[in-house]
């Protein structure tokens, strides 16, 4: 399995810079969604953009975590997360508290990846889903995500 399961979406692009980009693209984005449509589930079994908001904070919440266990210990092994138990508490989550926290985390994390050296890039860690990857695989994992979603979201039709 790729260590970064979102490559195809990251492509040649520079991780850092994408993570950099995501909360004003999203920002954009989604000030062209009326509150109905940011709380409408375009199906059942779909999320709304409010849920998806919640989504990209709860991954940065995960992202977070790794990205500094990493960097702590050699070698540890990372736990995966199951998104869909997570998604049952996102009805609690207002939308602008998953906006806000999301932008908070991001930049956070960005200002923890400014003080990595090279070196830090390879530390190893363990995925038990993906095998074995890098600091930086996670990175570009961050990126790519962010991409996918941002893909997503240009393809729904906005407010009139």
């Amino acid at each position: 399995m790729n260590a970064n399961p979102y490559a195809g979406d990251l492509g040649s692009r520079d991780p850092i810079e994408v993570m950099a980009k995501t909360p004003a693209r999203l920002t954009e984005l989604l000030n062209q969604f009326s509150p109905e449509q940011i709380e409408a589930k375009p199906t059942p079994a779909k999320w709304s953009l409010r849920e998806v908001m919640s989504h990209l904070a709860d991954c940065e919440i995960a992202w977070a975590w790794r990205l500094r266990l990493i960097y702590e210990q050699y070698h540890p092994m990372l736990q995966p997360f199951d998104q869909d138990a997570w998604a049952k508490a996102y009805g609690k989550y207002r939308f602008e508290q998953a906006r806000i926290m999301f932008d908070s985390l991001r930049v956070w994390n960005l200002q923890f990846l400014s003080a990595i050296t090279e070196e830090d890039r390879k530390r190893p860690a363990r995925h038990p889903e993906v095998g074995e990857i890098t600091l930086w695989n996670v990175v570009e994992t961050i990126a790519g995500h962010d991409l996918h979603h941002i893909a997503a979201l240009e393809k729904l039709p906005k407010r009139a």
